[in-house]
């Protein structure tokens, strides 16, 4: 089973194989140049497309780190709120038992 099922395969892409290449070869070389020239285009804007995310990825990485540095700003303010808080209403008790 496995053995015409492989068969078939072969058969299928030595079949497509041939196909592709009677198809393609009208082919003038005018329009093989204009699809190499199309393939060049697109590779320079993919390099231009990579170049920017690797812009936008360094941006982001910064943006994180600041972020962490904000949060870490934000709960030393915090803790040190919540100390001066603790401390007002302790000595606010203090009085209050005076």
């Amino acid at each position: 089973m496995t053995k015409t099922l492989s068969l078939a395969m072969r058969a299928a892409l030595v079949a497509g194989v041939v196909g592709l290449m009677a198809g393609c070869s009208n082919v003038t070389p005018e329009q093989l140049s204009a699809v190499e020239a199309k393939a060049s285009e697109a590779l320079s804007k993919a390099g231009a497309a990579s170049a920017n995310a690797d812009k936008a990825m360094k941006a982001a990485a910064d943006a994180a780190a600041a972020a962490q540095a904000a949060q870490a700003a934000a709960d030393a303010a915090q803790a040190c709120c919540n100390d001066n808080k603790s401390r007002l209403d302790s000595m606010f008790e203090k009085a209050m038992r005076k």
